[in-house]
């Protein structure tokens, strides 16, 4: 019996052994399968990345020069694309500055308006951050604007309201609007020093520690929302064209922006072909603004439009302002000093201020946007401080040559970057030129004063809305399901909201006995931008929460650059000229916030270092 047993519990124990054996030879053989498996999905998902990569990589890159002809093509789409944000700016700052009923002068501020907006787009591709970026005027210095001329002594007198009582070529009406143009000028030249300063010295790295989502969204969502009485006066002089202006606009750029228009061509074979133009995605505001003129002008010469213009619609008919076309000259050449000397007021200079911050923080996000758009490295600080300090002076310019306004980075234009798939900064260059040269043409900005009222009522209602949800969309970084965002964001918006309107029901509330305090008292809380991000920046800062919580981590992080694809940092923010070579062999440049630095390693150096690594280990 022990025998068999024994035998037994060997036969037992061989078993066992067998079947520990085998089934260690399955795990490994699992391990082995689910290996080959992972390794395949590895490569799988590295291959769609790849793939996704180069569906997302960019035409043409920002040092690369495409054909003549698409540069001349694309160049004319950035300058459409703009056209719209442009022309809008001197229309609504012509109501505080008493020009409603001369045309001729807005024409001439748009004009000038264009002109410098391409020199300022060639200073800033040139020598400010190098990017494909477009420049033009801002709305965030039209509220404190438009808040500025509010002022007691700044509101227009009743008889400039009045076409009858207007004669533009008198002495005492031309003096009413420029001596508030001269108080813009001065003011916003003083104020663009800051931005200068804040640019070259390499302040804004700092200040964009403190400058979040939480901040810059109440802060531009206010300066669409603040001027919705403008966008109402406008739509309500006739409300059915407003609507079909609208409606035209909504049409082109959200239903048929894929539907392409086919174009005949000829190839190098000499075959006629046709090739596909997407209008309605390249142009739809310019073409919602023609179509609805065009159907103005119809309704003018069948005399739908009453002709008396004491009677409702007949702000719509096309031959309101006929005459400004023929009385405007062919060339006209802005130059510094137009209106005369430029005058300071401290009010201006701190309203004017609070909307150049957040222009500022504006236009950091469209650098990146910018960058990643175009195929670049994430622009490095001193390109940074540099497109800062440009802008500055694209400021200073502006507020030289009288355009009421300053400059800033278009993030429309930055948004048709990843449509076209063209971020070469050789077209933006072009497009500065092609800006400039509108700019000479004086009956270009005339023809765009003759647009109807209701047509531009409805396009307001377009841009101020986008300009809205642009401001609302940065909240995307951050955590919204934090109930600390929403307060933050809630409170923020609906106090700047109401404030504002309070104060102007109750102007006598903040007389303090001293003129210049309650000047710079009135301006700061009835713009609605500086309550609203004020608010946002002193809550986001002292309000307890992480950093992933308040968008910073997402905000502040460059997007990943491809190893094998991205372009040198140094290719695309190096100085023209040889001016960075040349710097860089001084010593002293490393104490200068904007140069570019010498301190890095060419890519040759870093793979060669990798390579010899690589063969020692």
């Amino acid at each position: 019996m022990d025998s068999v047993k024994k035998s037994s519990g060997q036969d037992n124990l061989a078993f066992d052994s067998k079947f520990s054996f085998l089934l260690c030879v399955e795990v490994q053989m699992q391990e082995q399968v689910n290996y080959q498996l992972e390794t395949k999905a590895d490569k799988t998902n590295q291959s769609s990345c790849v793939a996704e990569e180069d569906r997302n990589k960019p035409t043409y890159c920002v040092t690369d020069v495409p054909p003549w002809y698409l540069c001349i093509f694309l160049a004319v789409q950035h300058y459409l694309t703009a056209f719209g944000g442009i022309i809008t700016i001197p229309l609504i700052l012509s109501e505080g500055l008493c020009l409603q009923h001369d045309t001729l002068t807005q024409s001439l501020l748009i004009n000038t308006l264009f002109f410098v907006s391409g020199l300022c787009t060639i200073l800033q591709v040139t020598f400010g951050v190098r990017l494909p970026i477009l420049q033009g005027g801002t709305f965030a210095l039209v509220t404190p604007a438009m808040a500025v001329l509010s002022l007691p002594e700044w509101k227009c007198p009743a008889w400039t309201q009045n076409a009858s009582l207007v004669n533009t070529s008198s002495p005492d009406f031309i003096e009413e609007w420029q001596s508030r143009m001269r108080t813009l000028q001065g003011s916003i030249m003083v104020a663009s020093v800051l931005q200068i300063l804040v640019g070259f010295s390499g302040l804004i790295g700092f200040l964009m520690r403190f400058i979040g989502p939480l901040t810059i969204a109440p802060t531009v969502s206010l300066i669409g929302l603040a001027l919705y009485d403008s966008a109402g006066v406008k739509a309500g002089s006739h409300w059915g064209i407003s609507a079909f202006t609208t409606g035209l606009i909504i049409l082109f750029s959200q239903y048929l922006q894929l539907i392409p228009i086919p174009v005949p061509s000829c190839s190098k074979t000499k075959k006629r072909k046709n090739s596909k133009f997407y209008i309605f995605q390249t142009m739809p505001i310019l073409l919602g603004i023609a179509v609805s003129w065009l159907f103005c002008y119809l309704l003018t010469i069948f005399d739908v439009l009453p002709s008396d213009s004491t009677q409702y619609g007949h702000l719509a008919r096309t031959d309101v302002k006929s005459n400004v076309v023929s009385k405007a000259p062919w060339f006209t050449l802005p130059y510094p000093g137009k209106w005369g000397i430029p005058t300071v007021n401290l009010a201006a200079v701190v309203g004017i201020l609070a909307g150049i911050i957040c222009s500022m923080a504006e236009s950091v996000g469209d650098y990146h946007a910018c960058a990643r758009l175009s195929g670049a490295p994430p622009p490095p600080k001193h390109a940074i401080s540099r497109g800062i300090g440009v802008e500055g002076i694209g400021s200073l310019l502006a507020g030289a040559f009288g355009t009421g306004n300053g400059t800033t980075s278009f993030s429309e234009n930055v948004a048709a970057l990843g449509i076209t798939r063209v971020g070469s900064r050789t077209v933006i260059l072009l497009s500065g030129f092609l800006m400039i040269l509108m700019g000479l043409v004086g009956k270009i900005g005339a023809i765009f004063t003759t647009i109807p009222t209701p047509v531009i009522g409805g396009m307001f209602l377009i841009m101020f809305g986008i300009i809205s949800a642009a401001g609302i969309s940065n909240l995307q970084f951050t955590d919204m399901n934090s109930s600390r965002n929403i307060f933050v964001f809630g409170f923020s918006i609906f106090s700047a909201l109401v404030i504002p309107n309070w104060i102007m029901k109750n102007p006598g509330v903040l007389e303090t006995g001293v003129k210049e305090v309650d000047q710079v008292l009135h301006v700061l809380f009835t713009t609605h931008m500086f309550v609203g991000g004020f608010l946002g920046f002193f809550l986001d800062n002292t309000i307890p929460g992480t950093k992933r919580e308040r968008g910073l981590l997402t905000w502040n992080m460059g997007h990943p650059e491809g190893s094998s694809k991205a372009l040198a940092s140094d290719k695309v923010y190096s100085l023209p000229f040889g001016i960075t070579s040349c710097l860089q062999s001084k010593s002293w440049v490393r104490y200068i916030p904007f140069c570019p630095q010498s301190d890095h390693k060419s890519e040759d150096d870093i793979q060669s270092r990798g390579t010899e690594q690589m063969t020692r280990v």
